[in-house]
């Protein structure tokens, strides 16, 4: 099993106050948001470090994304 990347509750606390700064009725986050956002962010990553390697850097920088 992959380790997941995102927190569903972290995720849905944020959806919340989008949605409540925003004024809009969208305030819940339905059971297969999360692995495709969690797809998302791992690509996200994966690419981070495939640039820092290009870049010969051991370390992920937020300029990798």
């Amino acid at each position: 099993m992959r380790m997941k990347l995102t927190v569903k509750t972290n995720v849905a606390a944020y959806v919340k106050k989008l949605s409540a700064e925003k004024n809009n009725r969208v305030n819940s986050v339905a059971d297969d948001f999360l692995p495709e956002l969690d797809a998302k962010v791992r690509k996200l990553v994966e690419d981070a470090v495939e640039r820092a390697k290009a870049n010969s850097r051991k370390t992920v920088m937020g300029r990798d994304l």
